[in-house]
């Protein structure tokens, strides 16, 4: 493979990681730096990892890491976006109450109050970190296939975290400006990105989407 291939590769594989960051920067509405370089990076870590551990894999048991990896990746992203879905109505109704009371108290307007910061933990990240990226490790048995260097898979690899890493902290910092557009329902529409992201990638391999 020449780089310029592995870079367009990079940039594919990428963009699950980069449609789950915009979401997590919608989450978090005015991100830290911490905070997104931390999601960045966990990302760029296992983007890179998962072709490695397919292509250490992809002489054992390939067969078993491309059809088993969709479905991980599918249950993991389901999940969590059905925990920021509960976590968005349940706001609103927390945000909904307490406007209540703050408009009783002050003479101003239910719903006003705004929004606390939703800081990223890794047992936030790690998670994602695997499902957007578990996928990747059916590139790791190409790799396998293709009888590539050990050398030539260390680059590739490097090249596909770094790139993920980049897109990655560009993308939390889009969605946060489109999280502020969006006010209460950025975090239902994060949510729901991650699950559409599940169904997808289980579709892709179901053969259902070309």
């Amino acid at each position: 493979m020449t780089i310029a291939e592995i870079f367009v590769l990079g940039f594919a594989l990428a963009m699950d990681a980069v449609a789950v960051s915009v979401a997590q920067g919608m989450r978090m509405r005015h991100p830290r730096w911490r905070d997104a370089l931390l999601l960045a990076g966990a990302f760029g870590v296992f983007q890179a990892a998962m072709p490695l551990g397919g292509w250490v894999l992809s002489f054992w048991f390939a067969g078993v890491v491309s059809a088993v990896a969709p479905w991980i990746a599918f249950a993991l992203l389901a999940v969590l976006g059905g925990m920021m879905l509960r976590e968005a109505f349940s706001d609103e109704e927390d945000d909904d109450a307490a406007g209540g009371a703050d408009a009783a108290g002050a003479g101003g307007t239910p719903g006003t109050r705004v929004a606390s910061y939703a800081p990223v933990t890794l047992a936030v990240v790690l998670p994602l970190a695997v499902a957007t990226s578990i996928d990747a490790a059916a590139v790791g048995v190409t790799f396998g296939v293709l009888s590539l260097g050990v050398g030539e898979v260390l680059v590739a690899v490097a090249i596909i975290g770094v790139v993920t890493a980049a897109l990655s902290l560009a993308a939390v910092f889009v969605g946060a400006r489109v999280g502020e557009r969006l006010g209460q329902w950025a975090e239902v529409v994060g949510g729901v990105i991650l699950v559409l992201i599940g169904l997808r990638i289980l579709l892709a391999h179901l053969g259902v989407l070309g």
